[in-house]
């Protein structure tokens, strides 16, 4: 007999309520430390992955995409949905038919596609004015043309559906229509978007940029932080935090003022979010200054949704609970970052399982949280920007802060993160990253391997204007062996994980030459400008012979699309569309420059 059925109905919920309370907040004791912070996921989370995985068992691995699974809606309420689905037969192997769970999905469960609307964006127009002046080459216009008409093929709208019941949908209702990177990536996305909105700026797409800002501030509100993507199982985790380069960016183009106000109150948030908390770790350098920066850390220690047949795998390898826990929150504090997966998370750079992230102090999300953009071609630091904004509504007390803390911000990237000997800023390995204590700077702990986002605070204005210091970085990236045939590597290491080599990404190619060009010297303004005709040319000759763009490339061969990780490469694509854009609203094209391989 089942136990629970003789408790009293009082005593069974008492139960029941202590195991909810064990689950979500103190989850495993992994030892004496305390596990750190989990957001709870919803009930059609949890019911959708069960669904994941019945359906890996049913269809088999071939072509299977965990994510879609988790992107379904529900037709019906998920208790009678849930009851019709545990009456689902049984083969003699335990899994259910794959034809009954054919049948199961498509009476009580909506496509993934049918959360979202296909809509035209309100400002498209098939040849904008002023598009791209510098370009002078018509057969480079015409392809731009063609870039720019994507737009169109990957906006969309939340669909009434998912207003009127969004209990039914893991898709998070979004006031304004959105740009879709595109692929199985059918919701928005926190850091891809501001590539997205560069490229819509290039298409003079304000209204479409502007109404994806105020999605993410909306989002910012409900949670506390622009999540990874609009969906009810990103909750856990944000990305790298570019909202307030966007806002200024925008604002830089259309001079918005209403922009700017209804802005500052969720960029303090978000700022918050990254120095508090678990984001926040204290260093003290070799002379004995302390220092705050920080890294990437999910609230979440579960196998990710999206990725829980994936997840499970790879953990299996693992002796203990306790183990697959913290490898679950690596896995999701490296999704945390944009990068997943690539060997700079990883102690091992052939097993995944040894993945740290939240063991490491990054550069690029360092210079993330200072960056942002004020004028046309000028970068000031990320706090720099919300004083900027705060002096835009009166705010003097805000805006002195953020000056302040954008100086010490500086102060702390020169300290821990500089090697004078390599001419690179370097990841920071922490010797206990659990430890709430301040932590005494090693320089055995900085993470000599090469990777581009070791040159990303080129993007940020104090390091780009510094000329000898601009040399310096120019030359250790000349010598790198990172910048190859089509575009900048991310890594030198071919491990399989596509944040690696081969692959080149759009956002590493554009934070690079933009802090190259914005640095002002000659031979710094060439290798920016040669990046970006190796990028250029490699988008279009994939785009001539696939007819789509690509989210990454295979640097190593102009026109040769990228690979590896744990799904198959997607096209679209939103920040590939708009990295190009960009590079040739800032660029341009002459007349006698060919755009193929040759």
């Amino acid at each position: 007999m089942d136990k629970h059925k003789s408790l009293s109905p009082i005593i069974f919920f008492f139960f029941f309520i202590l195991s909810i309370m064990t689950i979500t907040v103190t989850s495993d004791a992994c030892g004496p430390k305390n596990p750190g912070p989990i957001v709870p996921t919803t009930p059609l989370v949890k019911f959708l992955v069960t669904l994941q995985e019945t359906a890996f068992r049913a269809f088999g691995p071939k072509d299977f995409d965990p994510k879609l699974y988790v992107d379904l809606s529900l037709k019906r309420n998920l208790s009678i949905t849930v009851e019709a689905f545990e009456k689902l037969p049984k083969n003699e192997s335990g899994s259910v038919p794959a034809k009954e769970l054919n049948r199961f999905m498509e009476e009580y469960l909506a496509a993934a596609e049918e959360d979202l609307v296909v809509v035209s964006p309100v400002d498209y127009v098939a040849e904008p004015e002023v598009f791209l002046p510098k370009v002078e080459s018509p057969e480079v216009r015409a392809w731009a043309l063609e870039v720019h008409s994507l737009w169109k093929n990957l906006c969309r709208k939340v669909s009434g559906r998912v207003l009127e019941k969004p209990e039914f949908h893991t898709l998070l209702p979004l006031e304004n229509p959105v740009i879709i990177p595109g692929s199985r990536f059918r919701e928005v996305y926190y850091w891809d978007s501001y590539w997205i909105i560069r490229g819509l700026l290039a298409s003079k797409m304000y209204e479409t940029a502007k109404g994806m800002v105020y999605n993410l501030i909306s989002l910012v509100h409900e949670f506390g932080y622009p999540l990874n993507g609009a969906r009810a199982y990103y909750t856990n985790r944000s990305q790298p935090p570019l909202l307030s380069s966007m806002v200024v960016q925008i604002y830089n183009t259309t001079n918005d003022e209403t922009l700017l106000t209804k802005s500052l109150p969720a960029l303090l948030k978000e700022h918050h979010f990254w120095n508090s908390g678990v984001h926040k770790v204290s260093i003290q350098d070799s002379q004995g200054l302390n220092h705050s920066l920080s890294r990437y850390y999910a609230r979440w220690n579960q196998p990710r949704p999206e990725s829980f047949i994936i997840d499970t795998e790879t953990a299996s390898k693992l002796p203990s609970k306790c183990a697959k826990e913290k490898l679950y929150r690596e896995m999701a504090s490296a999704a945390e970052s944009g990068m997943d997966f690539s060997t700079r998370w990883m102690r091992d750079e052939s097993d995944l399982t040894t993945l740290a992230t939240t063991s490491i102090l990054p550069v690029d999300l360092n210079a993330f949280i200072l960056k942002a953009r004020i004028g046309f071609m000028l970068i000031f630091l990320m706090e720099i920007d919300i004083s900027i904004l705060a002096n835009a509504i009166g705010d003097s007390v805000t805006a002195e802060r953020f000056k302040d803390a954008s100086h010490a911000r500086k102060k702390a990237i020169d300290s821990i993160l500089w090697n004078a000997e390599k001419h690179q800023w370097l990841d920071y390995w922490l010797t206990d990253p659990d430890s709430s204590e301040i932590h005494k700077w090693n320089a055995s702990n900085q993470n000599k391997k090469l990777y581009a986002s070791n040159f990303a605070p080129l993007w940020i204005e104090p390091f780009s204007s510094d000329v000898k210091l601009v040399d310096e970085v120019v030359s250790s990236l000349e010598n790198s062996g990172l910048i190859c045939a089509a575009g900048i590597a991310t890594s030198l290491i071919e491990s399989g994980q596509q944040w690696d080599f081969p692959n080149g990404w759009a956002p590493t190619q554009h934070m690079i030459a933009e802090g190259l060009l914005n640095s002002g010297t000659e031979r710094a303004t060439q290798i920016a400008r040669d990046i970006a005709i190796k990028w250029t040319k490699t988008n279009y000759v994939a785009f001539k012979e696939t007819g789509a763009m690509h989210e990454k490339y295979d640097v190593r061969e102009c026109g040769s699309t990228g690979g590896g990780g744990e799904y198959k490469p997607q096209t679209g694509f939103g920040w590939s569309n708009g990295v190009v854009l960009a590079f040739l609203e800032t660029f341009g094209w002459p007349q006698d420059l060919k755009l193929d391989c040759t």
